[in-house]
């Protein structure tokens, strides 16, 4: 058993051999290559390169761009916030005095009309700026509402808006503010 062992271990050495002359008689004819389709080879693989380069440049150029128009169209947006405050206590104004209609002094009356006209010019500046209110008369969405309490209501369906509690705004296609609303159970 022995020798046949040393035999088979002679094979594989003289296999490996063999084969390591095929390889370098291999890499010896390649030395030979053309030197033309050699060049060519290495050209394709520069243009190859440079293609890729280029297109990862071309879309980071147009990503960048992208953020850029995003940053310049949201901007405001944390002037917006703050203004939505005073759009809120001008909408608290304005129904208090609609529904204290006992004094119906001259005075009173034009006070009302100068806060609904400051209130109607500020509405224009918002939506002009594209600010708008968030509508509140169907089902409640989740990406726009806010609910902060369930109600029972006999008029509503369950998952229904009853009550808007403060109004929300959007900023072209972003959230601003979500509108804080009650639901039906």
């Amino acid at each position: 058993m022995a020798q046949e062992e040393k035999e088979t271990l002679e094979d594989q050495m003289t296999e490996g051999m063999a084969s390591s002359e095929t390889q370098a008689t291999e890499e010896a004819e390649e030395g030979t290559v053309d030197p033309l389709e050699a060049a060519q080879a290495e050209a394709a693989e520069w243009k190859d390169k440079y293609l890729r380069a280029h297109a990862d440049f071309e879309n980071s150029k147009k990503r960048l761009e992208k953020d850029k128009n995003n940053a310049v169209s949201y901007a405001n947006e944390s002037f917006a916030k703050d203004i939505l405050s005073v759009m809120d206590s001008f909408e608290n104004a304005l129904a208090a005095m609609n529904s204290n209609n006992e004094n119906d002094s001259d005075t009173y009356v034009q006070m009302i009309e100068g806060v609904n006209l400051t209130y109607e010019q500020l509405k224009k500046i918002l939506e002009k700026n594209n600010i708008k209110e968030i509508e509140c008369e169907s089902e409640f969405d989740p990406e726009v509402h806010q609910a902060i309490m369930q109600v029972e209501s006999d008029k509503h369906e369950s998952g229904q808006i009853v009550q808007v509690m403060q109004k929300g705004y959007t900023i072209k296609d972003r959230v601003l503010r979500p509108a804080m609303v009650s639901t039906a159970k």
